[in-house]
C-alpha cells in the first residue's frame, strides 16, 4: 500500500515502540490496519525469537523487587552487554517488577513469562523488546521468598548488576528478627552468599550425587595407598568440600575465623534469642 499517512506512522510507532521505517513497513504490508500492523511487528519479534533461539543469553541483570510480606529476585537475560544497557532493556527491566509482583508462582522463570497484568504476559513483552533490540530475550531465574512472621529475609545484589542473592532467616521471636544484630547477620549473610557460591545450605542438603561423585574423584587420586588410608583421606577431603560448599560449614567472608553457623549465632545470642537459616538462592548473569 503506497501513501500510508505520516499521523498513522507516528500512532504505531507511540504504540510500538518501534522505528519510523519499520512502522511504515509494517503498515504497508497490513494496507494500513494499525492493528494488523501491530501483530506484524510482533511476529517479527517472534520470528527474531526462533532465529536467535541457540543463542547464548549472557548478558543482563539480577532484579530485585519486594512487596508486602515477599521479597523476590529474578533474571532478565541477553546478549550483548550494549543491550542490556540500552533503553528498551531498561524498560523490560522495569516492566517485569509488576509482573514478579502478580506473580502467584514462587519459583520458575516459565510461570513469571507467563503471568498476565493488564491483559498482557511478560513473555509478550520479552517479544516486543526483541522485536526493538533484534536480540534474544529470557527471563533466566526467578524465586519468590515469603518474610515469616518470626524472621526476616536478607537480600544483596552487588554493584554490578549481574548477581545478587536472598536468605531467609527464621528466629525463635518476632522482636529477636527486628533486632539489630539479625538484621546486619541477614544481609551479610546475603552478601556472603553472592561471593561464596554454596551449592547447599549444609551437609545433609547436598545433592548424594555429588557427595559420591567427590569420594570417587578423592579416591583415585589415592588409590595406591592402604584401604585405611585412602579412607582417611577421603573423609578429610569430604571435610574441606563441605566447608567450600555448605554455606553453613563456610568461613565467613568478613570474619574467616568463624562459620556462618557460628557468627548467625553469636548475632542471635546478642538479640537475646534463636536464629536458623531456612534457605537462599544466588542468581548469577552469564
Amino acid at each position: 500500500m503506497a501513501g500510508v499517512s505520516a499521523s498513522v506512522v507516528v500512532k504505531l510507532r507511540k504504540m510500538s515502540g518501534q522505528g519510523m521505517m519499520d512502522c511504515k513497513k509494517a503498515l504497508e504490508e497490513a494496507n494500513g490496519d494499525i492493528d494488523k500492523a501491530m501483530e506484524i511487528l510482533r511476529k517479527k519479534g517472534l520470528a527474531t525469537l526462533a532465529r536467535r533461539a541457540e543463542r547464548e543469553t549472557s548478558q543482563g541483570v539480577v532484579v530485585l523487587t519486594e512487596g508486602p510480606g515477599w521479597v523476590a529476585l529474578a533474571t532478565l537475560c541477553c546478549e550483548t552487554d550494549f543491550v542490556a544497557r540500552s533503553d528498551d532493556f531498561l524498560a523490560a527491566v522495569a516492566a517485569i517488577k509488576g509482573y514478579v509482583s502478580a506473580c502467584q508462582a514462587d519459583n520458575d522463570a516459565n510461570s513469571l513469562a507467563e503471568t498476565v497484568v493488564n491483559g498482557k504476559k511478560f513473555s509478550d513483552v520479552i517479544t516486543d523488546t526483541v522485536s526493538k533490540t533484534g536480540e534474544k530475550m529470557i527471563v533466566g531465574d526467578y524465586a519468590k521468598f515469603h518474610t515469616p512472621k518470626s524472621g526476616l529475609i536478607g537480600t544483596y545484589v552487588h554493584f554490578n548488576g549481574k548477581v545478587g542473592s536472598l536468605v531467609q532467616i527464621d528466629t525463635n521471636d518476632a522482636k529477636v528478627a527486628q533486632a539489630p544484630s539479625i538484621k546486619q547477620a541477614a544481609s551479610d549473610i546475603a552478601m556472603h552468599i553472592t561471593a561464596s557460591k554454596p551449592l547447599a545450605l549444609d551437609v545433609a542438603s547436598l545433592d548424594p550425587q555429588v557427595i559420591e561423585r567427590e569420594k570417587e574423584i578423592y579416591a583415585a587420586q589415592v588409590q595406591n595407598k592402604p584401604p585405611q588410608v585412602v579412607s582417611r583421606i577421603v573423609e578429610g577431603k569430604l571435610k574441606k568440600f563441605y566447608s567450600e560448599y555448605c554455606l553453613l560449614e563456610q568461613p565467613f567472608v568478613k570474619d574467616d575465623s568463624k562459620t556462618v553457623k557460628e557468627m548467625l549465632a553469636e548475632a542471635a545470642k546478642q538479640a537475646g534469642g534463636q536464629a536458623n537459616i531456612k534457605q537462599f538462592v544466588r542468581f548469577e548473569v552469564g
